[in-house]
């Protein structure tokens, strides 16, 4: 790998905006003083490397469950998934990673499938670290039907910070494993639930690389 490669990762197209805007902030900066212009630098390159999105190396072996986003584990709990994503009151295994404003946000599907549920609800701005953000945080939800017939929810959690949720998939798409399918901005949390009697292998405070970190094995060899 070149040196270059190391620290210029390629950008998700939504960034463009929001790099141009800093950098035309930053302009003005160094036309005030110039060392307000460096710290506008600084946050212009923070931006850059926010809307970062490397290339992943996603496992393909039948079965595993892949992170669906880059951060730490912050919770794993046993609860009925939210009603809007219609996967019925059954608790399931809950993880949860946290992304902090400094992790690539780009989400990826943490296994193949149809979307067959697409479901976005408003709410607060709570930090996403907390459990009850999974309730009362405006969130989107997607639920990816795999080829033996089960059903896996990802939700994706506005945070204190992040004001937007975006979601390219809809229901009917086909996704891949580790294929990209939102981002949050800017600092959030993904709630994976996943089928019933599946159980996890990751730990609280654990780091995940979206797209590659095995976070669960499923029972059946045919997802």
């Amino acid at each position: 790998m070149r040196m270059r490669d190391t620290f210029l990762k390629p950008m998700h197209p939504e960034g463009f905006k929001f790099v141009g805007v800093f950098a035309a902030i930053t302009v003005v900066l160094f036309l005030i003083w110039e060392p307000l212009g460096w710290i506008g630098v600084g946050l212009t390159v923070w931006c850059y490397y926010f809307f970062r999105d490397p290339a992943r190396i996603t496992p393909q072996v039948p079965g595993l469950v892949i992170s669906p986003a880059d951060g730490i584990v912050s919770l794993i709990e046993t609860v009925s998934p939210p009603p809007e994503l219609g996967m019925g009151d059954a608790p399931r295994l809950r993880v949860s990673v946290f992304m902090s404003v400094f992790n690539c946000h780009i989400n990826r599907a943490p296994v193949p499938g149809e979307v067959v549920k697409v479901a976005y609800t408003p709410g607060k701005f709570l930090n996403a670290s907390l459990d009850k953000a999974s309730k009362d945080n405006e969130r989107n939800g997607i639920v990816i039907r795999m080829d033996d017939g089960r059903d896996l929810g990802v939700v994706q959690i506005a945070g204190l910070v992040a004001r937007r949720i975006l979601c390219f998939s809809k229901e009917g798409d086909h996704l891949r494993r580790g294929e990209r399918f939102g981002l949050i901005r800017f600092g959030s949390r993904l709630d994976v639930y996943l089928p019933e009697g599946v159980g996890t292998e990751v730990s609280i405070g654990q780091t995940m690389i979206a797209g590659e970190t095995v976070i669960a094995r499923l029972t059946q060899d045919n997802a």
